[in-house]
Protein backbone atom coordinates (compact mmCIF):
# COMPACT_ATOMS: atom_id res chain seq x y z
CA UNK A 1 0.00 0.00 0.00
CA UNK A 2 1.08 3.63 -0.87
CA UNK A 3 0.46 7.19 0.03
CA UNK A 4 0.61 10.83 -2.09
CA UNK A 5 -0.91 13.57 -1.42
CA UNK A 6 -2.14 16.14 -3.66
CA UNK A 7 -4.84 18.93 -4.71
CA UNK A 8 -8.11 17.50 -5.35
CA UNK A 9 -10.94 19.81 -6.91
CA UNK A 10 -9.58 22.66 -4.79
CA UNK A 11 -8.41 20.58 -1.76
CA UNK A 12 -5.70 18.77 -0.86
CA UNK A 13 -6.71 15.10 -0.03
CA UNK A 14 -4.20 11.83 0.88
CA UNK A 15 -4.62 9.16 -1.91
CA UNK A 16 -4.25 5.68 -0.93
CA UNK A 17 -2.69 3.15 -3.91
CA UNK A 18 -3.74 -0.51 -3.62
CA UNK A 19 -4.18 -3.51 -5.88
CA UNK A 20 -7.93 -4.23 -5.70
CA UNK A 21 -8.99 -5.78 -2.41
CA UNK A 22 -12.44 -5.60 -0.89
CA UNK A 23 -11.66 -6.23 2.23
CA UNK A 24 -8.81 -3.39 2.72
CA UNK A 25 -11.49 -0.81 0.95
CA UNK A 26 -14.05 -1.51 3.74
CA UNK A 27 -11.36 -0.98 6.83
CA UNK A 28 -10.24 1.97 5.09
CA UNK A 29 -14.37 2.80 5.24
CA UNK A 30 -14.62 2.10 8.96
CA UNK A 31 -11.95 4.42 9.62
CA UNK A 32 -13.05 7.64 7.73
CA UNK A 33 -14.79 9.18 5.31
CA UNK A 34 -13.26 8.38 2.03
CA UNK A 35 -14.10 9.28 -1.83
CA UNK A 36 -13.06 6.92 -5.23
CA UNK A 37 -11.47 8.44 -7.61
CA UNK A 38 -11.74 7.07 -11.19
CA UNK A 39 -8.88 10.00 -12.19
CA UNK A 40 -6.53 8.64 -10.31
CA UNK A 41 -7.77 4.93 -9.63
CA UNK A 42 -7.05 5.78 -5.84
CA UNK A 43 -9.24 6.01 -2.83
CA UNK A 44 -8.70 9.38 -1.17
CA UNK A 45 -9.15 10.81 2.37
CA UNK A 46 -9.34 14.07 4.24
CA UNK A 47 -5.35 15.26 4.30
CA UNK A 48 -5.00 15.70 8.33
CA UNK A 49 -2.76 13.62 11.01
CA UNK A 50 -5.25 12.86 12.82
CA UNK A 51 -7.16 10.81 9.75
CA UNK A 52 -3.35 9.85 8.69
CA UNK A 53 -2.06 8.56 11.77
CA UNK A 54 -5.90 6.41 11.91
CA UNK A 55 -4.98 4.81 8.71
CA UNK A 56 -1.10 3.75 9.40
CA UNK A 57 -2.30 2.66 13.02
CA UNK A 58 -4.41 0.03 11.01
CA UNK A 59 -2.28 -0.38 7.47
CA UNK A 60 1.68 0.29 9.39
CA UNK A 61 3.07 -1.44 5.97
CA UNK A 62 1.47 2.01 4.51
CA UNK A 63 4.75 3.43 2.51
CA UNK A 64 4.89 6.77 0.77
CA UNK A 65 4.86 5.92 -3.13
CA UNK A 66 8.23 8.47 -3.50
CA UNK A 67 11.11 7.18 -1.76
CA UNK A 68 12.06 10.15 -0.04
CA UNK A 69 8.86 11.52 0.89
CA UNK A 70 8.39 11.99 4.36
CA UNK A 71 6.54 9.85 6.65
CA UNK A 72 4.38 11.98 8.03
CA UNK A 73 3.64 14.51 4.98
CA UNK A 74 1.42 16.94 7.08
CA UNK A 75 3.94 17.94 9.48
CA UNK A 76 5.89 20.26 7.45
CA UNK A 77 2.80 22.22 6.10
CA UNK A 78 3.81 25.00 3.74
CA UNK A 79 3.10 28.58 5.65
CA UNK A 80 2.20 30.16 2.19
CA UNK A 81 0.08 27.02 1.25
CA UNK A 82 -1.79 27.44 4.31
CA UNK A 83 -1.95 30.80 3.52
CA UNK A 84 -4.24 30.40 0.09
CA UNK A 85 -6.44 27.76 1.61
CA UNK A 86 -7.55 30.07 4.46
CA UNK A 87 -8.52 32.57 1.43
CA UNK A 88 -10.51 29.87 -0.90
CA UNK A 89 -14.31 28.98 -0.15
CA UNK A 90 -15.51 25.88 -1.70
CA UNK A 91 -18.87 25.31 -2.77
CA UNK A 92 -19.73 21.71 -2.83
CA UNK A 93 -23.16 21.47 -4.76
CA UNK A 94 -24.60 17.62 -4.12
CA UNK A 95 -27.26 15.69 -6.46
CA UNK A 96 -29.61 15.66 -3.31
CA UNK A 97 -29.82 19.71 -4.54
CA UNK A 98 -28.46 20.94 -1.23
CA UNK A 99 -24.94 23.12 -1.34
CA UNK A 100 -22.12 22.56 1.34
CA UNK A 101 -19.77 25.73 2.04
CA UNK A 102 -16.26 25.03 3.45
CA UNK A 103 -14.12 27.52 4.65
CA UNK A 104 -12.01 28.96 6.54
CA UNK A 105 -13.88 31.16 9.70
CA UNK A 106 -14.81 34.68 8.51
CA UNK A 107 -17.61 36.58 10.47
CA UNK A 108 -18.59 38.22 7.36
CA UNK A 109 -19.44 34.88 5.47
CA UNK A 110 -21.07 33.88 8.17
CA UNK A 111 -23.49 36.26 8.60
CA UNK A 112 -24.52 36.19 4.81
CA UNK A 113 -24.40 32.30 4.86
CA UNK A 114 -27.39 32.12 8.19
CA UNK A 115 -29.44 34.11 6.22
CA UNK A 116 -29.37 31.43 3.47
CA UNK A 117 -32.84 29.40 3.04
CA UNK A 118 -32.57 26.35 5.69
CA UNK A 119 -28.65 27.01 6.93
CA UNK A 120 -27.19 24.62 9.15
CA UNK A 121 -23.85 24.25 10.48
CA UNK A 122 -22.28 20.83 11.05
CA UNK A 123 -20.18 21.52 14.01
CA UNK A 124 -18.19 18.15 13.55
CA UNK A 125 -17.72 18.36 9.65
CA UNK A 126 -17.04 22.21 9.66
CA UNK A 127 -19.29 23.29 6.81
CA UNK A 128 -22.79 25.16 6.35
CA UNK A 129 -25.53 23.31 4.57
CA UNK A 130 -27.72 25.55 2.53
CA UNK A 131 -30.28 25.74 0.07
CA UNK A 132 -28.68 28.25 -2.81
CA UNK A 133 -30.88 29.48 -6.16
CA UNK A 134 -29.39 32.71 -8.67
CA UNK A 135 -30.30 34.97 -5.85
CA UNK A 136 -27.96 33.42 -3.40
CA UNK A 137 -24.83 32.75 -6.07
CA UNK A 138 -24.95 36.15 -6.62
CA UNK A 139 -24.42 37.48 -3.15
CA UNK A 140 -21.99 34.69 -2.68
CA UNK A 141 -19.65 35.62 -5.39
CA UNK A 142 -20.04 39.89 -4.94
CA UNK A 143 -18.96 39.47 -1.09
CA UNK A 144 -15.84 37.04 -1.80
CA UNK A 145 -15.09 39.59 -4.70
CA UNK A 146 -14.91 42.43 -2.49
CA UNK A 147 -13.32 40.33 0.61
CA UNK A 148 -10.34 38.82 -1.56
CA UNK A 149 -11.92 35.39 -1.50
CA UNK A 150 -11.82 32.80 -4.26
CA UNK A 151 -14.96 31.25 -4.78
CA UNK A 152 -14.64 27.49 -5.82
CA UNK A 153 -17.54 26.24 -7.52
CA UNK A 154 -17.68 22.28 -7.42
CA UNK A 155 -20.64 20.25 -8.92
CA UNK A 156 -20.47 16.80 -7.41
CA UNK A 157 -24.26 15.55 -8.93
CA UNK A 158 -22.11 13.70 -11.88
CA UNK A 159 -19.69 12.82 -10.29
CA UNK A 160 -17.98 9.51 -11.60
CA UNK A 161 -16.91 6.07 -9.92
CA UNK A 162 -20.36 5.49 -8.16
CA UNK A 163 -22.07 1.73 -9.31
CA UNK A 164 -25.09 2.11 -10.76
CA UNK A 165 -28.21 0.17 -9.53
CA UNK A 166 -27.85 -3.39 -10.35
CA UNK A 167 -30.77 -4.39 -13.20
CA UNK A 168 -32.82 -7.55 -12.36
CA UNK A 169 -30.92 -9.55 -15.47
CA UNK A 170 -27.76 -8.80 -14.15
CA UNK A 171 -27.82 -10.88 -10.92
CA UNK A 172 -28.10 -14.49 -11.37
CA UNK A 173 -31.30 -15.97 -9.87
CA UNK A 174 -33.29 -12.91 -8.43
CA UNK A 175 -35.41 -12.71 -5.60
CA UNK A 176 -38.50 -11.03 -5.59
CA UNK A 177 -40.01 -9.00 -2.75
CA UNK A 178 -41.98 -11.63 -0.59
CA UNK A 179 -45.25 -11.90 -1.62
CA UNK A 180 -46.32 -11.61 2.12
CA UNK A 181 -44.64 -8.32 2.52
CA UNK A 182 -46.74 -6.72 -0.42
CA UNK A 183 -50.41 -8.43 1.26
CA UNK A 184 -49.00 -6.37 4.46
CA UNK A 185 -48.30 -3.53 2.57
CA UNK A 186 -51.82 -3.68 1.06
CA UNK A 187 -53.83 -4.60 4.11
CA UNK A 188 -52.05 -1.68 6.01
CA UNK A 189 -53.40 0.40 3.27
CA UNK A 190 -50.04 1.97 2.01
CA UNK A 191 -50.73 3.79 -0.95
CA UNK A 192 -49.96 2.00 -4.41
CA UNK A 193 -46.76 4.26 -4.45
CA UNK A 194 -45.18 3.88 -1.15
CA UNK A 195 -45.49 -0.65 -1.72
CA UNK A 196 -43.51 -0.28 -4.95
CA UNK A 197 -40.76 2.14 -3.54
CA UNK A 198 -40.61 -0.79 -0.29
CA UNK A 199 -40.58 -3.41 -3.17
CA UNK A 200 -37.41 -2.24 -5.28
CA UNK A 201 -35.63 -0.98 -1.90
CA UNK A 202 -36.13 -4.54 -0.56
CA UNK A 203 -35.49 -6.12 -3.56
CA UNK A 204 -32.01 -4.28 -3.84
CA UNK A 205 -31.45 -5.32 0.17
CA UNK A 206 -31.86 -9.04 -0.65
CA UNK A 207 -29.94 -9.49 -3.53
CA UNK A 208 -27.27 -7.11 -2.30
CA UNK A 209 -26.98 -10.93 -0.33
CA UNK A 210 -28.52 -13.33 -2.88
CA UNK A 211 -26.41 -15.86 -1.18
CA UNK A 212 -28.05 -15.84 2.22
CA UNK A 213 -31.94 -16.60 3.28
CA UNK A 214 -33.65 -13.36 4.13
CA UNK A 215 -33.99 -14.11 7.76
CA UNK A 216 -30.42 -15.12 8.33
CA UNK A 217 -29.67 -11.44 7.09
CA UNK A 218 -27.40 -10.23 10.53
CA UNK A 219 -27.53 -6.55 12.00
CA UNK A 220 -24.48 -6.09 10.82
CA UNK A 221 -24.72 -7.20 7.18
CA UNK A 222 -28.07 -4.89 7.36
CA UNK A 223 -25.27 -1.44 8.50
CA UNK A 224 -22.74 -2.83 5.95
CA UNK A 225 -25.21 -2.04 3.32
CA UNK A 226 -26.36 0.52 4.33
CA UNK A 227 -22.61 1.73 3.84
CA UNK A 228 -22.92 0.25 0.54
CA UNK A 229 -25.79 2.57 -0.46
CA UNK A 230 -23.78 5.86 0.88
CA UNK A 231 -20.22 5.75 -0.66
CA UNK A 232 -20.24 2.92 -2.91
CA UNK A 233 -23.99 3.76 -4.66
CA UNK A 234 -24.01 7.42 -3.69
CA UNK A 235 -27.84 7.27 -2.96
CA UNK A 236 -30.05 10.62 -1.63
CA UNK A 237 -30.71 11.07 2.08
CA UNK A 238 -34.37 10.39 0.70
CA UNK A 239 -33.38 7.20 -0.90
CA UNK A 240 -31.12 5.82 2.32
CA UNK A 241 -34.70 6.70 4.07
CA UNK A 242 -36.36 4.90 2.52
CA UNK A 243 -34.01 1.58 2.61
CA UNK A 244 -34.12 1.46 6.07
CA UNK A 245 -38.11 1.32 6.23
CA UNK A 246 -38.88 -1.22 3.61
CA UNK A 247 -36.38 -3.15 5.41
CA UNK A 248 -37.62 -2.04 8.84
CA UNK A 249 -41.40 -3.06 8.20
CA UNK A 250 -40.21 -6.54 7.03
CA UNK A 251 -38.21 -7.85 9.94
CA UNK A 252 -40.31 -5.78 12.48
CA UNK A 253 -44.05 -5.77 11.07
CA UNK A 254 -43.88 -8.76 8.87
CA UNK A 255 -41.53 -10.72 10.83
CA UNK A 256 -43.53 -9.67 14.16
CA UNK A 257 -39.61 -8.65 15.61
CA UNK A 258 -39.18 -6.32 18.12
CA UNK A 259 -38.93 -2.95 17.08
CA UNK A 260 -35.42 -2.25 16.35
CA UNK A 261 -33.00 0.26 15.22
CA UNK A 262 -30.71 -1.69 13.95
CA UNK A 263 -27.91 1.04 14.51
CA UNK A 264 -28.48 2.40 11.26
CA UNK A 265 -27.70 6.34 10.82
CA UNK A 266 -30.59 8.00 9.36
CA UNK A 267 -29.35 11.04 7.49
CA UNK A 268 -31.15 14.18 8.22
CA UNK A 269 -33.16 15.45 5.18
CA UNK A 270 -32.07 18.13 3.04
CA UNK A 271 -34.27 20.53 2.22
CA UNK A 272 -34.00 22.44 -1.45
CA UNK A 273 -35.60 25.04 -3.12
CA UNK A 274 -37.94 24.26 -5.44
CA UNK A 275 -37.92 24.82 -9.24
CA UNK A 276 -40.21 27.66 -10.15
CA UNK A 277 -41.31 28.75 -13.79
CA UNK A 278 -41.94 32.54 -13.97
CA UNK A 279 -45.64 33.51 -15.11
CA UNK A 280 -44.13 34.09 -18.35
CA UNK A 281 -42.76 30.66 -18.89
CA UNK A 282 -45.73 28.63 -18.04
CA UNK A 283 -47.67 30.68 -20.78
CA UNK A 284 -44.95 29.78 -23.30
CA UNK A 285 -45.31 26.05 -21.98
CA UNK A 286 -48.80 26.31 -22.53
CA UNK A 287 -49.27 28.06 -25.78
CA UNK A 288 -46.72 25.50 -27.37
CA UNK A 289 -48.93 22.73 -26.63
CA UNK A 290 -51.27 22.45 -29.51
CA UNK A 291 -53.01 18.70 -28.31
CA UNK A 292 -56.11 19.58 -26.76
CA UNK A 293 -56.15 16.98 -24.17
CA UNK A 294 -52.36 17.62 -23.39
CA UNK A 295 -52.44 20.93 -22.97
CA UNK A 296 -56.05 20.52 -20.84
CA UNK A 297 -53.97 18.38 -18.63
CA UNK A 298 -51.38 21.04 -18.54
CA UNK A 299 -52.98 24.25 -17.29
CA UNK A 300 -55.13 21.77 -15.21
CA UNK A 301 -52.10 20.50 -12.85
CA UNK A 302 -51.17 24.55 -12.82
CA UNK A 303 -53.99 26.13 -12.03
CA UNK A 304 -55.38 23.67 -9.20
CA UNK A 305 -51.35 22.95 -7.81
CA UNK A 306 -52.34 19.53 -8.11
CA UNK A 307 -49.76 16.35 -7.59
CA UNK A 308 -49.30 13.78 -10.76
CA UNK A 309 -51.18 11.40 -9.05
CA UNK A 310 -54.16 13.66 -8.31
CA UNK A 311 -54.52 14.65 -11.66
CA UNK A 312 -54.45 11.06 -12.72
CA UNK A 313 -56.83 9.86 -10.20
CA UNK A 314 -59.65 12.20 -11.24
CA UNK A 315 -63.12 11.80 -12.40
CA UNK A 316 -66.13 13.38 -14.20
CA UNK A 317 -67.92 13.91 -11.25
CA UNK A 318 -65.27 15.94 -8.96
CA UNK A 319 -65.20 18.83 -11.20
CA UNK A 320 -67.94 20.82 -10.01
CA UNK A 321 -68.27 24.06 -12.34
CA UNK A 322 -71.05 25.19 -10.15
CA UNK A 323 -68.70 25.94 -6.98
CA UNK A 324 -66.04 26.54 -9.42
CA UNK A 325 -63.73 23.72 -7.58
CA UNK A 326 -62.22 20.63 -7.47
CA UNK A 327 -62.49 17.72 -5.48
CA UNK A 328 -59.18 16.26 -4.76
CA UNK A 329 -59.98 12.18 -3.52
CA UNK A 330 -58.01 10.77 -1.20
CA UNK A 331 -54.51 12.54 -1.86
CA UNK A 332 -51.38 11.90 0.09
CA UNK A 333 -51.88 11.22 3.65
CA UNK A 334 -55.41 9.97 2.67
CA UNK A 335 -56.88 12.95 2.72
CA UNK A 336 -59.57 14.94 0.84
CA UNK A 337 -59.45 18.61 -0.11
CA UNK A 338 -60.82 21.18 -2.32
CA UNK A 339 -59.20 23.49 -4.46
CA UNK A 340 -59.60 26.21 -7.49
CA UNK A 341 -61.25 25.22 -10.55
CA UNK A 342 -60.29 28.10 -12.84
CA UNK A 343 -63.06 30.08 -15.08
CA UNK A 344 -61.17 30.37 -17.67
CA UNK A 345 -60.01 26.80 -18.15
CA UNK A 346 -63.87 25.67 -17.46
CA UNK A 347 -64.54 25.86 -21.52
CA UNK A 348 -61.85 24.11 -22.21
CA UNK A 349 -62.46 21.18 -20.36
CA UNK A 350 -65.97 21.39 -21.53
CA UNK A 351 -64.69 20.71 -25.21
CA UNK A 352 -61.97 18.43 -23.93
CA UNK A 353 -65.03 16.33 -22.74
CA UNK A 354 -67.19 16.05 -26.03
CA UNK A 355 -64.73 15.28 -27.83
CA UNK A 356 -62.58 12.92 -25.85
CA UNK A 357 -65.89 11.51 -23.98
CA UNK A 358 -63.57 9.41 -21.04
CA UNK A 359 -65.81 6.66 -19.28
CA UNK A 360 -63.62 5.97 -15.80
CA UNK A 361 -61.17 8.40 -15.23
CA UNK A 362 -60.85 12.62 -16.46
CA UNK A 363 -57.93 11.36 -18.46
CA UNK A 364 -57.36 8.02 -19.81
CA UNK A 365 -54.63 6.20 -22.30
CA UNK A 366 -55.35 5.21 -25.38
CA UNK A 367 -56.68 2.08 -24.94
CA UNK A 368 -58.75 3.45 -21.89
CA UNK A 369 -57.89 2.98 -18.35
CA UNK A 370 -55.57 5.66 -16.11
CA UNK A 371 -53.45 7.86 -18.04
CA UNK A 372 -49.81 6.65 -17.66
CA UNK A 373 -47.65 8.80 -15.27
CA UNK A 374 -44.63 8.56 -17.78
CA UNK A 375 -46.91 9.67 -20.92
CA UNK A 376 -47.66 12.65 -18.85
CA UNK A 377 -44.35 12.91 -17.58
CA UNK A 378 -43.00 12.61 -21.26
CA UNK A 379 -45.38 15.42 -22.90
CA UNK A 380 -44.44 17.96 -20.16
CA UNK A 381 -40.59 17.19 -21.36
CA UNK A 382 -41.50 17.76 -24.72
CA UNK A 383 -43.18 20.73 -24.24
CA UNK A 384 -40.60 22.14 -22.13
CA UNK A 385 -38.24 21.76 -25.69
CA UNK A 386 -41.35 23.22 -27.52
CA UNK A 387 -41.06 26.56 -25.87
CA UNK A 388 -37.17 26.62 -25.31
CA UNK A 389 -37.27 26.21 -21.45
CA UNK A 390 -34.02 25.90 -19.84
CA UNK A 391 -34.85 24.68 -16.40
CA UNK A 392 -34.32 21.47 -15.15
CA UNK A 393 -38.51 21.16 -14.39
CA UNK A 394 -41.02 18.54 -14.24
CA UNK A 395 -44.99 18.03 -13.94
CA UNK A 396 -44.41 19.08 -9.92
CA UNK A 397 -42.89 22.08 -10.69
CA UNK A 398 -46.08 23.45 -12.24
CA UNK A 399 -47.27 22.47 -8.33
CA UNK A 400 -44.56 25.00 -7.08
CA UNK A 401 -45.07 27.41 -9.58
CA UNK A 402 -48.90 27.21 -8.37
CA UNK A 403 -48.31 28.15 -5.19
CA UNK A 404 -45.22 30.66 -5.64
CA UNK A 405 -47.63 32.84 -7.78
CA UNK A 406 -50.14 32.60 -6.20
CA UNK A 407 -48.33 33.94 -3.01
CA UNK A 408 -46.50 36.43 -5.39
CA UNK A 409 -49.91 37.25 -6.10
CA UNK A 410 -50.71 38.53 -2.15
CA UNK A 411 -52.85 35.28 -1.43
CA UNK A 412 -52.79 34.67 2.86
CA UNK A 413 -49.84 31.75 3.20
CA UNK A 414 -52.80 29.47 5.29
CA UNK A 415 -54.87 29.39 1.70
CA UNK A 416 -52.15 27.93 0.14
CA UNK A 417 -51.42 25.31 2.34
CA UNK A 418 -54.87 24.43 2.31
CA UNK A 419 -55.31 24.07 -1.41
CA UNK A 420 -51.94 22.47 -1.74
CA UNK A 421 -52.67 20.14 1.05
CA UNK A 422 -50.38 20.30 3.49
CA UNK A 423 -50.38 19.50 6.85
CA UNK A 424 -47.64 21.54 8.08
CA UNK A 425 -47.35 25.27 7.34
CA UNK A 426 -43.70 24.70 7.51
CA UNK A 427 -43.92 22.73 4.19
CA UNK A 428 -45.78 25.87 2.74
CA UNK A 429 -43.29 28.08 4.14
CA UNK A 430 -40.42 26.59 1.91
CA UNK A 431 -42.39 28.98 -1.00
CA UNK A 432 -41.59 32.15 0.85
CA UNK A 433 -37.97 32.04 -0.02
CA UNK A 434 -38.07 31.70 -3.88
CA UNK A 435 -40.76 34.12 -4.73
CA UNK A 436 -39.63 37.10 -6.12
CA UNK A 437 -42.01 39.44 -5.06
CA UNK A 438 -42.15 38.67 -1.06
CA UNK A 439 -40.33 41.49 -0.36
CA UNK A 440 -41.36 44.52 -2.80
CA UNK A 441 -45.06 44.00 -1.17
CA UNK A 442 -43.81 45.06 2.48
CA UNK A 443 -43.26 48.84 2.84
CA UNK A 444 -41.31 49.90 6.12
CA UNK A 445 -43.40 51.52 8.59
CA UNK A 446 -41.55 54.73 8.78
CA UNK A 447 -43.19 55.54 4.86
CA UNK A 448 -46.76 55.71 7.40
CA UNK A 449 -44.95 58.38 9.08
CA UNK A 450 -45.81 62.37 8.46
CA UNK A 451 -41.62 63.25 8.90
Amino acid sequence: MHYYDKIHRGEKRLFIKFPYDRSIADKLKEITSCQWSQTEKAWHVEASHAVFIKIKEVFPELQPLQPSADANPFEKASALAEKIQRRIVRVVHYKTGRYRVIAHYHAGLVSILKDFPFAKYDKGEKWWSVAIEEKQKKVLDTFCQAEGLEIVWVDERTKTGLKPKPRAYEIPNYRKCPEVMLEKLQMMRYSANTIEVYKQSFEEFINYYNTKRIDDITEPEIIAYMRYLVQERGVSASSQNQSVNAIKFYYEKVKGGARKFYQLERPLKETKLPTVLSVEEVQALISSTQNLKHRVMIMLCYSAGLRLSELLNLKSGDIDSDRMQIKIKGAKGKKDRYTLLSAKLLPLLRDYYQQYHPKAYLFEGEKGGMYSERSMQTLVQDALKRAKIAKHATVHTLRHSFATHLLENGTDLRYIQNLLGHSSSKTTEVYTHVTSKALSGIKSPLDSLDV
